[in-house]
């Protein structure tokens, strides 16, 4: 993974001019994220990917894979479970009586691809695909594919993640 990391910080250095201090890496065959700096494995997580497998076309609902980064995070400061829609804060917790899809809770983290063709431009753009990491009511179903697209993490899990990273920070999803 070592090497995997170097390599993804050089098309970085290439593409962007400048060596990233911290990487999230998504593997969706085991269903964790690792979260890097600079070659040290800093945290391990349980995450969902899409239950249709890796892909970047739109209306697919798969989740895309290549480079990306942190583009917006929101969310700070609301409690576990806050419910979001079309990424606005409805005020409303989830509790465990809501028999609903997968939901957008707690927090967000905006993703935008940085690899045209791959995960940005026309029908396969990452960022107007609304492609997320966030908390979900379906804790139980952590560490299985079972999202529309997004990255998937327990409420507490991404309110610990959304708090160590910033704007900016590449996530790498393979």
């Amino acid at each position: 993974m070592i090497h995997k990391i170097s390599t993804i910080s050089s098309i970085i250095q290439n593409e962007l001019n400048y060596i990233p201090n911290q990487i999230l890496t998504v593997d969706s065959h085991a269903q964790t994220m690792s979260q890097w700096k600079k070659s040290a494995l800093i945290k391990k997580y349980k995450i969902s990917t899409s239950r249709y497998g890796i892909g970047n076309k739109e209306n697919s609902f798969c989740t895309p894979p290549g480079i990306h980064f942190i583009v917006q995070k929101i969310g700070d400061d609301a409690p576990p479970g806050r419910i979001f829609r079309s990424r606005i804060d409805t005020g409303v917790n989830w509790h465990p009586g809501m028999n609903e899809e997968n939901l957008i809770l707690t927090r967000i983290l905006r993703l935008k691809g940085l690899q045209t063709g791959i995960n940005s431009g026309p029908g396969i753009d990452s960022f107007e695909r609304y492609i997320y990491i966030h908390g979900t009511n379906h804790e139980d179903l952590i560490g299985t594919p079972m999202s529309h697209g997004c990255i998937c993490m327990k409420n507490d899990d991404i309110i610990e993640l959304f708090d160590s990273v910033k704007e900016g920070t590449v996530v790498y999803i393979d």
